[in-house]
């Protein structure tokens, strides 16, 4: 007699077994740490595997041994061991992202940078298959490296880089890293913005929304007093661009590149960006999302709108403009003027 306790799905076909792999070291990838290098090359892979097939020797350089924070070299030859990869990469292996191009600010040999629309994540993540990168990458086939200088949160649209060579990429992060870039967004916030309230310096706090709230488990940013151990300074100026009735347009340039600056800086002086889902007005976002044609808002106004960085090839100073998008543009021209 037989106890069927459960049913059994059939075993699917194993996937071949993986080899071992042999790669050489190219121009761009010069002078990276090993550590680096493999974690680009074994997606999927946990990095506490990865650091261990190091320890043990099963990666070398060249035939022979090498620690992590070996630099490689190019025309080196890496020995890569048999690795499984998780399933999750597995099945995003089984279904790459749609190939899509977007609107392109400027190309050249060693950056892309395009106007990112909203709605559309950087990058693949938690709940997300995939973004922008991903997407590019099917688009060009052929592009030997195109990785992301910096984040757009999902929600904003506007100019977004990407570097085509490894060392654009250090070159232009090292930039954002130092300061030396100018980010400034436009931001459309609900109430009359003070004409005093230039500079907000408050520290931001990056926390999760605890067990039993709506959204539990979901990253969120507050303000906290100074001297907060647990803040990290940061500093946001605000310019007004132009009064509406019941909202304020503003040039909103960033200091420091928080999670969630400009939205949390904002809103913490009472004036939420409109449509922010997860510190604005509510009430007032659903109204507007239920307004139809130019006088409705189904998304948040924050628009990623001028950037000045230094070209990482020739040094010039390059400044990059992305306009509104049109559903931005036509729901501020629909708003009037302020009664005087």
């Amino acid at each position: 007699m037989k106890n069927i306790i459960g049913v059994h799905k059939p075993l699917a076909p194993s996937a071949a077994a993986p080899e071992v792999k042999f790669i050489t070291v190219d121009d761009e990838s010069a002078g990276q740490r090993l550590d680096n290098f493999l974690m680009r090359h074994l997606k999927g892979v946990p990095k506490t595997h990865v650091y261990r097939i190091i320890r043990s020797g099963e990666v070398r350089i060249n035939k022979g041994r090498a620690a992590a924070d070996a630099r490689v070299q190019v025309g080196d030859v890496l020995r890569l061991p048999p690795v499984r990869v998780s399933e999750r990469q597995q099945e995003k292996a089984a279904n790459p992202a749609p190939a899509r191009e977007f609107p392109i600010l400027l190309e050249d040999d060693w950056l892309l940078a395009i106007d990112k629309p909203a709605g559309v994540a950087v990058h693949g993540g938690s709940g997300v298959s995939f973004g922008v990168i991903e997407q590019l990458r099917r688009a060009r086939p052929q592009a030997r490296f195109l990785e992301l200088v910096h984040r757009l949160d999902r929600d904003t649209s506007g100019i977004l880089l990407v570097a085509k060579k490894r060392s654009a990429l250090t070159t232009l992060q090292d930039q954002f890293r130092e300061r030396e870039t100018g980010k400034t967004y436009l931001a459309l916030v609900a109430g009359d913005w003070p004409a005093n309230k230039k500079v907000i310096d408050a520290p931001l706090h990056k926390y999760l929304l605890p067990a039993g709230q709506d959204g539990e488990g979901e990253r969120r940013v507050k303000v906290v007093a100074k001297g907060d151990p647990d803040g990290m300074r940061s500093v946001t100026l605000v310019k007004v661009a132009r009064r509406l009735a019941g909202f304020t347009l503003l040039e909103v340039t960033i200091k420091t590149g928080r999670t969630h600056q400009i939205r949390v800086h904002l809103a913490s002086q009472g004036h939420a960006i409109v449509g922010d889902d997860k510190y604005g007005d509510f009430e007032l976002n659903k109204s507007l999302q239920k307004q139809q044609g130019n006088s409705g808002l189904k998304r948040m106004f924050l628009h990623a709108w001028r950037l000045q960085f230094n070209h990482p090839s020739s040094g010039e100073r390059i400044e990059l403009l992305a306009a509104l998008p049109p559903e931005l543009q036509r729901f501020v021209d629909h708003v009037p003027a302020p009664k005087p």
